[in-house]
């Protein structure tokens, strides 16, 4: 079947019964609920409590959410002068994945490691979860109608409301789909990172770092088409930026360990430079894997 345009929903809320659910709320809720049934799955294939990822997604996922929305109004807090009560209204949309991956890994890495898990065991288990959350997060957008790219009429171009244009294309009726092109590109980095973790290619612990790199050059290339209004930086949008710092610290994470780290034991460090010692001081005086 051959497409003209793909529909934008008319709504972006659901009705059942007396209920109304907001369609953006409810793709994350089901992008968290998918990535929790995947990493409990392959906890328990390795052996372990699947019930250890609920307790940790309770904490972790809050951590998140919160990460993800101070990002998002750190880096567009112009488009909140005159409504900074509005800060909090995440079902309005404005995530910023970033900040969304960075404090709900170190909470969730923090909280492993207060019940006494392997740090690496249970990162290679979680984490192709991540990019499967985000696939299903970034429908959210669809209802939305919002972060999209540029003008285009190839055949799966996406059909935007006039008033959910930006000014300079109120003429432009289709776009780049980028909601979609990330959620595939996510899609495909998950089963590059099952396919990883599988062929025991990788040292324990550096799926992160695959992560980070395989979600850095995916972000860069959409963040390029994408047309939105965006806080930047030399003329650059932040989002580039921090994809590039993205790619750096996935590269660096990949070929380069700690220094005197064991390569039997790999910490979060190793895929994220010094997170973990910054997040906890007590890590810093530590020099030996077994204490973490």
């Amino acid at each position: 079947m051959v497409f003209s345009s793909l529909p934008s929903p008319s709504t972006n809320t659901f009705e059942l019964g007396p209920l109304t659910f907001n369609a953006y709320g409810l793709m994350i809720a089901l992008g968290v609920m998918a990535a929790v049934m995947l990493s409990s799955k392959r906890l328990e294939n390795r052996g372990g409590n699947p019930e250890v990822i609920s307790a940790i997604a309770i904490i972790a996922v809050p951590a998140g959410l919160i990460g993800a929305r101070l990002y998002h109004v750190a880096t567009d807090w112009k488009s909140f002068q005159g409504r900074w009560g509005d800060f909090y209204k995440l079902w309005e949309g404005g995530l910023g994945i970033p900040g969304g991956m960075f404090l709900g890994v170190v909470v969730g890495v923090w909280a492993a490691k207060r019940r006494g898990l392997d740090i690496a065991t249970l990162l290679d288990v979680c984490v192709p979860s991540l990019p499967l959350a985000q696939a299903i997060g970034r429908w959210g957008n669809w209802f939305n109608q919002e972060i999209f790219g540029g003008p285009t009429s190839v055949p799966w171009a996406l059909e935007i409301d006039e008033a959910n244009r930006p000014e300079e294309f109120l003429n432009e009726p289709t776009f780049h789909p980028t909601f979609l092109y990330e959620g595939l590109w996510n899609l495909a980095l998950m089963a590059l990172l099952l396919w990883l973790d599988k062929k025991r290619v990788l040292k324990r612990g550096r799926l992160l770092a695959v992560y980070v790199l395989g979600y850095g050059v995916g972000r860069l290339w959409i963040e390029a088409i994408r047309t939105d209004a965006a806080f930047e930086v030399l003329g650059l949008r932040v989002n580039i930026w921090v994809s590039l710092a993205l790619i750096a610290g996935g590269l660096i994470g990949l070929v380069g360990a700690r220094r005197g780290a064991d390569d039997d034991d790999v910490e979060l460090g190793d895929a994220l430079g010094d997170v973990q010692a910054d997040v906890e001081h007590d890590a810093a005086s530590t020099d030996s894997a077994e204490n973490l």
